[in-house]
């Protein structure tokens, strides 16, 4: 009997030494996987404290010096690198009762995103007098005050009819549902006080046909009378323009236009003999480069 104790006991010996032993290192095992995981989530407990700046990950591998230098870099080529554009918005014709006349209105920018130099130009030939009518340029500088608004300051000079130097103060930009919007106000070398806005936009018919409507309203703080110009506002012009892009910088154009002129200087036309009211058929070129 005591043999038979003797033996279970020493043939139990090992199974228990096996079961404690796996026991060991099965506690040994989880003690380390948790000390690990702790390790793990103080590092990265001081990860998110240290990158804060998603941007200035990069600089423990190459270098804040030198991450400094390269986003210098790139946010010269992006938003820093000088570009141009020119457009001329309306080369057109406009055809009406004796009163034919070639109309140009032009403008382009050299410049960053931050600082532009924007010239336009806009004037009318008449056919039938075989003479310009009217002729301007501006020099403007540019800068934006929105994403969508740039406010711009300058010189205008009038080649015609009269030559007349004007300080210049407006803002270009989208307006809300696309609108483009061309505003200023212009103080001449005489004194006088005037204003323009201009607005248009672009429908879609399909990729390459668009219908434009476009409206210009011209206002004067006082009467200009060497000028032909009241107080109030001076005139309204609507039109409605249908292009078809061949390119997208190259589309002729056909349309009609309302011209109105208003208040008191539609009695200076009406004393010199010209018309208040007319409307115009034209055909046109758009080009930009």
């Amino acid at each position: 009997m005591k043999k038979l104790k003797y033996t279970l006991l020493i043939s139990a010996f090992p199974l228990l030494t096996l079961t404690g032993g796996s026991t060991a290192i099965a506690s040994e095992s989880n003690s380390m996987q948790i000390s690990h995981a702790m390790k793990n989530t103080d590092a990265g407990t001081a990860a998110v404290q240290t990158s804060h700046k998603p941007w200035s990950m990069a600089d423990k591998y190459y270098g804040a010096q030198t991450m400094a230098k390269a986003r210098q870099a790139l946010q010269h080529s992006a938003g820093e690198t000088p570009m141009s554009f020119i457009m001329a918005d309306r080369l057109e014709s406009q055809i009406t009762n004796g009163e034919d006349a070639f109309i140009w209105d032009a403008q382009g920018w050299y410049g960053t995103d931050e600082n532009k130099l924007w010239i336009k130009t806009e004037g009318e030939y008449s056919f039938g007098n075989n003479k310009i009518e009217d002729a301007e340029i501006q020099a403007l500088w540019s800068k934006p005050i929105s994403a969508f608004w740039d406010v711009q300051t300058g010189l205008r000079y009038d080649f015609a009819p009269k030559g007349r130097t004007h300080l210049v103060a407006g803002v270009q930009g989208l307006a809300p549902y696309w609108f483009e919007v061309d505003a200023a106000l212009f103080l001449s070398n005489k004194g006088d006080l005037t204003s323009r806005v201009e607005a248009e936009y672009d429908l879609l018919l399909n990729q390459r046909l668009i219908l434009q409507p476009r409206a210009e309203v011209n206002f004067s703080a006082q009467d200009i009378p060497e000028l032909s110009i009241g107080t109030g506002f001076t005139s309204l012009d609507l039109g409605l323009r249908l292009r078809y892009d061949i390119k997208r910088e190259f589309a002729p154009y056909v349309g009609m236009e309302w011209q109105k002129t208003l208040g008191e200087t539609a009695d200076f036309v009406r004393t010199n003999g010209g018309a208040t009211d007319k409307v115009v058929a034209l055909f046109g070129l758009r080009v930009w480069y």
